[in-house]
């Protein structure tokens, strides 16, 4: 039997097709967010937790940036230990939205 922590539980991913279009946009409209993307898109799949993020903000901040990229269906997080690991849904995000991810995190700011 696996037992859920409830830190786990407060996970909820939301598929990128039921997302609107202005909450993507306002999730990529943030320089910090897009960092987080950014980093997330030259590294493989859940290799990088929410902790090892160099971001110019708080962790409390950190954490709604990491939640509103969530719940725009950009990320997928799970927990492994301690850890909160990460995965960019750029294939299902650009299922959705053709071209929007690369063409705003594919470009500096």
């Amino acid at each position: 039997m696996v037992v859920e922590s409830a830190r786990a539980r407060t996970l909820s991913h939301v598929d990128p097709a039921e997302v609107p279009l202005q909450s993507a946009l306002d999730a990529l409209a943030d320089p910090v967010r897009r960092s987080i993307l950014r980093d997330l898109a030259t590294h493989d799949d859940w290799t990088r937790a929410c902790g090892t993020f160099d971001l110019p903000v708080k962790k409390a901040t950190a954490s709604h940036h990491f939640a509103v990229l969530r719940s725009a269906g950009l990320i997928e997080q799970r927990d492994e230990g301690a850890r909160r690991l990460n995965r960019l849904r750029r294939e299902e995000f650009d299922r959705s939205f053709p071209g929007l991810l690369s063409a705003t995190i594919d470009r500096a700011d």
